[in-house]
């Protein structure tokens, strides 16, 4: 028993990859469970048992005293320890996959699909583990079949009662990137860098893309020989539309180019609240929101800007609007201490003032009933309400 108990370790540390050394501390474990069960020693009793690296000899020891009944041991493990040892075993093999895994997130893996579970995909990862694709995980144009061939990004790996729980995704943003990287040789070697991803799992991803080396154009790295490296991935991807973007510091460009492709007449920049009304022809609205809001909120969220999409014509009658509007100042009787009350309390223009009541502004510090009530009229003059 004691040879044969060694070269079944031998084995299983070359199909598994388990340390040696691990496997050897769960079989003593399991033979000091077994032991104190067939030699009635109770738990509160010292026992250690220590199987030989060498000659597979298993001696126990109990309060540090050699146990006579040592030489039995071949026949405990044999009978009692059997079942012990290979949960032990079973034990290790899972934590040595559980690490594995777990260094593997952020990472693309491939598996095969293995059964369907209430809208859940069960990926068998090549044999090693199985892998649970989400349905929230899942794009919603995408379908599989059992048997086919998937490749999935690693979202997180945790430990659960029931055992290893690895949990796949083909929605993430990421998952993008990591083909991206998988595809283009430019990206994996540092030379073209991923800026920023936007994606609608099925619809559409933006990704804006830069070039440390000026030689290299980044887009047309991504884009590949007549599409081919794109082309790769949106097969991947089960058609989804993909919009390659130049990233550039200039962000009136960046906004321009996340927003393609569409044509943008002019752009205004708000930096303090990272805000961009962004002004367009009549005939490139629809094309720059995109399908229910779609261009315009990935666009956003690509540049970290918040947009403001206007046609020309609109954008221009609310700025001649605001320059033609009276500003609070012309009020007579409004100093810099009561236009500065006003505004705290929410009245910021002309027409603010004419719509109040008296008991709204008597409220305000240092504004009484008449002043109140000349305010308004003087307001209601100046934005010509009778």
């Amino acid at each position: 028993m004691s040879q044969e108990l060694l070269a079944i370790i031998e084995q299983i540390e070359r199909e598994k990859g388990i340390n040696k050394e691990i496997l050897f501390e769960a079989v003593e474990s399991a033979l000091a469970s077994a032991a104190r069960k067939v030699l009635g020693i109770s738990p509160e009793e010292k026992l250690r048992v220590e199987l030989d690296r060498n000659t597979g000899k298993i001696r126990a020891f109990k309060n540090e005293e050699e146990l006579t009944a040592s030489m039995d041991f071949g026949r405990i493990a044999a009978s009692v320890a059997r079942q012990l040892i290979i949960q032990k075993i079973r034990e290790a093999e899972k934590e040595v996959v559980f690490h594995e895994f777990q260094g593997k997130v952020g990472e693309i893996v491939s598996g095969a699909v293995y059964r369907f579970d209430k809208g859940n995909i069960i990926v068998d990862l090549l044999g090693k583990a199985e892998g649970v694709l989400l349905r929230r995980e899942q794009s919603p144009k995408e379908e599989f079949k059992p048997g086919q061939r998937i490749r999935a990004y690693i979202a997180e790996v945790k430990k659960e009662t029931k055992g290893l729980q690895i949990i796949l995704s083909r929605t993430h943003p990421t998952f993008v990137k990591k083909l991206f990287e998988l595809e283009v040789p430019e990206i994996y070697e540092g030379i073209v860098e991923i800026k920023s991803i936007a994606r609608q799992a099925g619809e559409r991803t933006k990704i804006a893309v830069w070039s440390k080396n000026e030689k290299v154009d980044s887009v047309g790295a991504c884009v590949g020989m007549r599409g081919n490296r794109v082309k790769n991935i949106v097969n991947e991807l089960h058609g989804e539309k993909i919009d390659i973007v130049r990233y550039s510091d200039d962000n009136k460009e960046y906004i321009k180019a996340a927003l393609s492709p569409a044509k943008i007449a002019e752009i205004k920049l708000d930096k303090e609240h990272l805000r961009a009304e962004v002004i367009v022809d009549d005939d490139q609205l629809s094309l720059c929101i995109g399908k229910h809001g779609q261009n315009v909120r990935l666009a956003s969220r690509l540049v970290g800007w918040e947009l403001d999409i206007r046609t020309k014509a609109p954008a221009a009658a609310a700025e001649a609007e605001k320059e033609e509007a009276p500003s609070l100042e012309q009020i007579s009787g409004v100093g810099e201490k009561t236009l500065a009350h006003l505004k705290e309390a929410g009245f910021n223009t002309i027409g603010d003032i004419s719509k109040a009541k008296i008991e709204d502004l008597v409220n305000i510090k240092g504004i009484g009933k008449k002043k109140a009530q000349k305010l308004i009229e003087e307001a209601k003059k100046l934005n010509k309400i009778k």
